[in-house]
Order: C-alpha cells, then structure tokens, then sequence
C-alpha cells in the first residue's frame, strides 16, 4: 500500500487497537476478535519483546485483512527494524526527528506523541501523518479535541488514553480522527473483544 492509502485508511476506519502481546498465539486471538468486530487497524507496541516477530508473523497470515503497524517506537533503528518487518504505519509515545526522517525517507505514516501546540505544529513540519495525543487525552478528556481543532483545525488527531463505550461517541462528535484503544480491545477472550470492537464501530458508523 502507498504512504497516501495507509493514511486514508487509518482515517475512514478511526479505530485502532492497541496491542501489547506475550506470544504470537495472544496476538492471533486479538486480531480474530477485532476483524470480527470491524476493526481492521492494529498497533504492535515495541514494549513487546518479540515485537519484530508478532509483526512480521501477523502480517503474513492477515494480509489484506488487518493493518499492522508498530508502537512505542523511539528511534531510528527501531522504525527501520519495524519497516523491514513490514509495519505499515510507525506510532510513538514521543516525538523523534529521528523517526520522523527515517518514515519519511520509506513513506510510512507517523504518529508521535504530543503534549503542546508547538510540539504538534514541529511534528507536522516532519511529514507526520497523525498526532498522537499522549498523555494529555487521558487528562482533557473529550474536550482536547475542541481545545486543539479551535486554533489549528487542520490537525490530524489520534487520542490514545481515556477512551470508553461511555464518551466514544463525544470524541468523535468533536473531531478525533482516529481512536488508538487499548484495553478494550486487547483484554478477555475474543469474543469479549469482537463485541467491544463491534460497540467501537457501531458508533463510527453512526
């Protein structure tokens, strides 16, 4: 997929699960329950120890189907070890020019971690597709997108961090472009996460 199709992608699905995995067999099962829900966008966090592997492995076996990508990525070589292994977009909790260069020069998506305007506006400047608001969403809640979006409207939002069933609909509802969720669709059985993600989209849709 082109640079351009990832973005649009993450961006017309808005929901993407956040996964930090112990064995390929977890991560199977996690990804089983989100398809069947309707979510079809994934993050493999690098605080995984085999993350290179469940990326690689998962991709191959969901091709197609789940759009993989690679979190909790700090720095240059870790984005290109998580590009070899064929994640499709790069995610961080930090913003690194570093990244930001190394995604830039293979056309993969980035989204880092923000906490200011001025951080925001510098990582637009380093081609980053998305904001990830980290930590500040689970503080602000809802009303960041507002606080953000008012001056600068133009700011491709992805919240990660005080999303529920409760206040999906009011994220949204103010112009969150992408919801990164983590607990709800990483913990219990699959069926527990297939009807979490199934709620998670039924208000998308709406």
């Amino acid at each position: 997929m082109q640079k351009n199709e990832i973005v649009s992608h993450i961006a017309k699905t808005r929901v993407m699960a956040v996964v930090r995995i112990d064995s390929l067999e977890r991560g199977i099962e996690i990804c089983e329950g989100c398809l069947a829900g309707g979510v079809d966008v994934m993050e493999i966090s690098y605080t995984s120890e085999n993350a290179d592997e469940y990326i690689r492995q998962l991709n191959q076996k969901y091709k197609g189907r789940m759009l993989i990508g690679a979190g909790t990525v700090l720095d240059g070589p870790t984005a290109r070890n998580a590009i070899l292994a064929g994640a499709k977009f790069i995610i961080a909790p930090t913003f690194s020019k570093e990244v930001a260069l190394m995604c830039n020069r293979y056309q993969i998506p980035y989204a880092p971690g923000c906490t200011s305007y001025s951080e925001m506006v510098e990582a637009l400047e380093y081609g980053a597709s998305f904001i990830k608001c980290f930590p500040i969403s689970n503080f602000y809640g809802p009303d960041l997108v507002k606080i953000v979006k008012t001056p600068l409207p133009f700011m491709p939002l992805m919240i990660s961090g005080g999303i529920t069933l409760d206040n999906v609909r009011k994220w949204l509802d103010d112009g969150a472009d992408c919801l990164a969720v983590g607990g709800l669709l990483t913990k219990g059985s699959r069926e527990d996460i297939a009807a979490n993600a199934a709620k998670l989209m039924a208000e998308v849709n709406k």
